[in-house]
């Protein structure tokens, strides 16, 4: 082999040398950005898992809140109930004529019912009426009597009114069936 050869090698050789310390440098700091991209991944990871289980305990607790305060509009609604009851008592100490007082009591009563089934209408309960067909879903036939008035298997009387929650029963009523 001749200088001339020598000499190129060598030069082929730094070369190689410099491309290989080259594309290992570019290899190198593209492996360093990737980390640093893993590294930041990670930690907004961390963040969005802390924000959810954060948010996820937050909405427990408004949860148990709703539960616990839920009855808190019938409570509401029932406060002016329980006011006219307590007048109604207030106004049966009074000296009056005793007619009188029976009067004014039996009103007051009416009111105040009138005023509870209200109340309790604009919260979902209402009665189940005992002109409706009979439904065993709603009514509990107690007794049943011969009746020319009614046709065979319709409520005669009711004995206890029969509640709903919305659709649901919350108390069936007793009633009389015509046989």
């Amino acid at each position: 082999m001749s200088n001339k050869e020598n000499v190129n090698n060598t030069d082929d050789n730094e070369t190689q040398n410099d491309e290989v310390a080259a594309e290992a440098e570019a290899v190198e700091n593209e492996f360093d950005l990737l980390q640093k991209e893993l590294a930041e991944l990670k930690d907004k990871y961390a963040r969005v898992h802390a924000d959810f289980d954060n948010i996820k305990k937050r909405l427990e607790r408004e949860k148990y809140t709703a539960v616990e305060y839920a009855n808190e509009k019938f409570a509401k609604d029932m406060i002016p109930v329980v006011d006219s009851l307590e007048m109604a008592l207030k106004s049966a100490d009074a000296d009056a004529d005793p007619e009188e007082l029976i009067k004014k009591l039996k009103e007051g009563i009416e009111l105040t019912l009138k005023q509870f089934i209200t109340a309790l209408e604009k919260h979902g309960v209402t009665m189940v009426s005992h002109e409706e067909p009979f439904d065993p879903n709603i009514h509990n036939a107690v007794q049943k009597v011969e009746s020319d008035e009614v046709a065979s298997g319709e409520i005669v009387e009711t004995f206890q009114r029969g509640y709903k929650y919305k659709e649901r029963p919350l108390r069936e009523a007793m009633v009389v069936v015509a046989n």
